[in-house]
């Protein structure tokens, strides 16, 4: 299935401070150079702000995570959680439209929904409150026909029933979700057949109905007010996440246990079974807002030369936040990157705060060869063409 932007964007996008600390404190869970894994936690957080993605949203995260915009396009274009034109304001109705299902009257579920809210899936109904889409299977075969509302599942459904649940999300009720037919969980329609002791013992609801009923509103998108889950290892003080010390090691020990487990021995990656064990990183000097971790700072430029500087954005991985990046630190020119040895990149992956790692994952060094040498890249002419943006 195709699946576009919508053609309506809005100018912008911003997170919420309650959301954008949460989306931080996800991004901490990955080590550095790989934050990019942080993409769909980040991506559904942003659904889950706005009812859906709007193209600044994902271009927003990419930028968060140091992303080249067209990477994350083919994450939210992929999956099909994620919705890529405006939702209803009360709800997004998800039917389920496979097999059992089907079997069991998800097209009676369908015609209410065209009825009720839209004649087409993913449009909005006339008051911009509901919107529905039919989808695939959501692994409730045994209470069909189902359809997913908010968070929760409603199971066991009538066409009767589900439009009943329609009108009374469109008066601020929430229903009680799970089977709509009086059963309790997926036991036989006809009752049980066996451990028949627990028909009397058992609690009134299942335990994800009662999660549901105990929370009150499972309809309500998250907002950022809720109890924010930061991360296992983060707190909140005055805004701040902290990660606990690691315990002291003698610095052999961590060299040997990381080339016993073949762990790189810096942002290179080269392998330390495969690096000598006396290599040492040369200290960088420490300067404002740029951390001294290792290798050499690479020589910079008071300014770029006689007729402007090279359009650095030829080289695949540098967009204009890192161009932006490049020129404070003094790099104006493909030749200067060209000439960049292992200490260098090492510099580089370390300190271009919110890209680390992206000079050697995407080579600039040898790319920025051909292009000072006067030649051309595949990408390089991508740009030319304005295929890049």
């Amino acid at each position: 299935m195709l699946r576009r932007l919508h053609h309506e964007q809005p100018e912008s996008f911003a997170f919420t401070p309650e959301n954008l600390a949460w989306a931080k404190a996800q991004v901490t869970k990955y080590p550095e150079g790989r934050q990019a894994s942080a993409i769909i936690p980040l991506l559904w957080r942003a659904q889950e702000q706005e009812g859906w993605l709007s193209r600044p949203a994902i271009e927003h995260v990419a930028d968060m995570l140091g992303m080249a915009h067209i990477r994350a396009l083919e994450v939210a274009t992929f999956y099909f959680m994620f919705q890529l034109s405006p939702v209803g304001s009360v709800a997004h109705v998800q039917v389920c439209g496979t097999t059992s299902c089907m079997i069991c009257g998800a097209e009676d579920l369908i015609g209410v929904c065209r009825e009720k809210i839209a004649d087409q899936p993913h449009a909005l109904s006339a008051d911009g409150r509901f919107s529905w889409e039919e989808v695939e299977c959501l692994g409730a075969c045994s209470n069909a026909p189902m359809a997913q509302i908010g968070k929760d599942y409603y199971e066991d459904l009538t066409a009767e029933r589900f439009a009943e649940i329609l009108d009374q999300l469109a008066r601020g009720e929430v229903p009680v979700p799970g089977p709509q037919n009086g059963r309790y969980a997926s036991e036989p329609a006809e009752g049980l057949t066996s451990l028949k002791e627990f028909e009397s013992g058992h609690t009134r609801y299942n335990a994800s109905v009662q999660a549901a009923v105990d929370l009150g509103d499972t309809i309500k998108r998250i907002d950022g007010t809720e109890v924010p889950l930061l991360a296992p290892w983060g707190r909140q003080s005055e805004g701040d996440l902290a990660m606990p010390a690691a315990p002291a090691q003698p610095a052999g020990a961590r060299d040997d246990a990381d080339r016993a487990q073949g762990r790189p021995a810096d942002a290179t990656g080269i392998d330390k079974r495969e690096a000598p064990a006396t290599t040492k990183a040369r200290p960088a000097p420490a300067e404002p807002g740029i951390a001294a971790e290792a290798g050499r700072k690479p020589a910079p430029l008071p300014g770029a030369r006689e007729g402007g500087p090279d359009d650095l954005k030829q080289i695949k991985g540098i967009g204009p936040a890192l161009e932006t990046l490049l020129h404070d630190l003094g790099i104006y020119h493909f030749d200067q990157i060209a000439v960049w040895g292992p200490d260098e990149v090492v510099w580089m992956d370390h300190n271009l705060k919110g890209f680390r790692g992206r000079v050697s994952r995407d080579d600039w060094v040898n790319q920025a060869r051909t292009l000072a040498a006067g030649g051309h890249t595949e990408f390089s002419d991508r740009v030319k063409k304005g295929d890049v943006y």
